[in-house]
């Protein structure tokens, strides 16, 4: 830690202006630090201080395991609000930026609860300066950008988990054991909801910087995407806005479409592939998420507790479909007023499994009357998860959620969003998951990556 403090001190005096500061130290320096032993607490900073940060503090409250040492945003009242609401006794230090809190902190992980924007800008910056990550999903906000992350976790050697929750709930993974185990014999379809999409940002007025913030925040917030006038639906609903994210909302595409997904590659065992062929069915509208009838629950449902969440989301919605390389087909086709939102419908041979968080059916009902079925969780569902997290940095394991894992669910999210974009209803895209590449779509191919305001390129591990 005592080489790290020495470089990085003086260059964090200069703000922003540090975004060079990764390429000028390397990892291998940087990485040299101190672990937790299995008795020590976790000393940990949270970056992004907005309403899924408060989550995280409330269902982490009786976990031994973790110190909360600081908090971080670049918007101070931010950090004002968040400390007296949550932190009052608990001796929070707040920083607006991050990497100085992290050398003066003496960190072991930082959780990333940022906007999807900023958080890969963030995650590789903790990578390079050895410091463990929990990365809120969608990890990353292209697929290029992706996969720069996954190559910095294993260059510097840190310990990830993405917060696809739902890999830490032991019903959920039992569940995909048993589709991964044969227990429905071969799938041939696994059905999953048609997410909405990202809207375009049409400009609006500017609205005047509220109070209390530096001279440089929304330039800091805003981070790689272009440079607009402050507006208040930017600031708080940037979930919805390609620029920012993949359609981050209440049954947008990367909300709840990334833990469906997920759900997905776990059920069928491609943690570390993807399909080999996207098709987009229909022609992209901008729909509601259901018609929202009186409930028909069949007996094999998991059940539609979500419908209030799901109702008033409409957006750019059109079915996709994808094919992996054993044959087997992913439909994207179900709405917000028919379970499963946050899992899928495995079908095989032999009968059918629906995964949901923390819920299952099947049929035949049999299936699930196994002794080794684990029951419902009774913790706060993302304990589990931060648990696993910090088990992983003391025993240097791979997560639950590894940072492997999260590119594969964000991409399956990205291909949807790219194939509507690109608009060819009917045509099988072709993929290949190795390369991360289409073979067969130049135009589909400029969707892998963006171009980044400078200032705030992505560094290079």
């Amino acid at each position: 830690m005592a080489s790290r403090n020495i470089s990085r001190r003086d260059l964090l005096k200069f703000g922003s202006a540090a975004v060079a500061l990764p390429y000028l130290i390397p990892a291998s320096v940087l990485s040299a630090k101190d672990r937790p032993g299995a008795n020590d607490k976790v000393v940990v900073g949270i970056i992004g201080l907005g309403g899924r940060a408060q989550s995280i503090v409330n269902e982490s409250r009786n976990i031994a395991d973790l110190k909360i040492a600081a908090v971080c945003d670049c918007f101070a009242p931010r950090i004002d609000a968040f400390i007296k609401n949550l932190g009052k006794n608990n001796n929070w230090k707040p920083y607006r930026d991050f990497r100085e809190m992290i050398d003066k902190e003496k960190l072991d992980g930082v959780m990333v609860e940022t906007t999807t924007h900023a958080r890969a800008w963030i995650a590789v910056q903790a990578m390079q300066a050895g410091v463990d990550t929990y990365i809120e999903k969608p990890m990353c906000l292209t697929i290029a950008e992706g996969r720069a992350m996954v190559n910095a976790a294993r260059k510097c050697k840190t310990v990830t988990q993405v917060g696809t929750q739902q890999r830490s709930m032991p019903l959920n993974n039992w569940a995909s054991d048993l589709v991964k185990n044969g227990a429905i014999g071969k799938v041939h379809t696994v059905i999953a909801p048609n997410f909405v999409g990202p809207d375009a940002w049409t400009n609006e007025p500017a609205q005047p910087l509220p109070d209390g913030g530096s001279a440089d925040w929304w330039d800091i917030w805003t981070n790689q995407a272009e440079l607009r006038p402050y507006h208040a639906s930017l600031h708080y609903g940037w979930d919805r806005w390609w620029d920012y994210d993949g359609g981050g909302r209440c049954f947008g595409v990367t909300g709840w479409g990334t833990h469906s997904y997920d759900q997905v590659q776990r059920g069928l065992g491609t943690d570390e592939t993807g399909p080999v062929e996207i098709r987009l069915e229909e022609e992209v509208k901008n729909l509601p998420t259901g018609k929202f009838a009186k409930e028909l629950r069949l007996p094999d449902d998991t059940g539609v507790d979500y419908q209030g969440l799901a109702q008033p989301v409409a957006g750019p919605r059109a079915k996709v479909s994808m094919r992996y390389a054993n044959g087997t087909v992913l439909q994207l086709q179900l709405d917000g007023d028919r379970g499963p939102g946050l899992g899928a419908i495995f079908v095989g041979d032999k009968g059918k499994i629906e995964i949901n968080r923390d819920k299952i059916a099947a049929n035949p009902k049999e299936l699930l009357q196994s002794p080794g079925n684990p029951g419902h969780i009774t913790k706060p569902e993302t304990a589990y998860h931060i648990e696993n997290w910090l088990e992983c940095v003391k025993s240097r394991n791979r997560c639950t959620a590894d940072i492997e894992y999260g590119q594969r669910a964000s991409t399956l999210c990205y291909l949807v969003n790219i194939v509507r974009a690109v608009g060819k209803v009917g045509e099988k895209l072709k993929w290949d998951p190795v390369a991360e590449r289409f073979t067969d779509c130049d135009e589909a191919n400029k969707m892998l990556s963006r171009p980044r305001r400078k200032g705030y390129e992505l560094p290079v591990a």
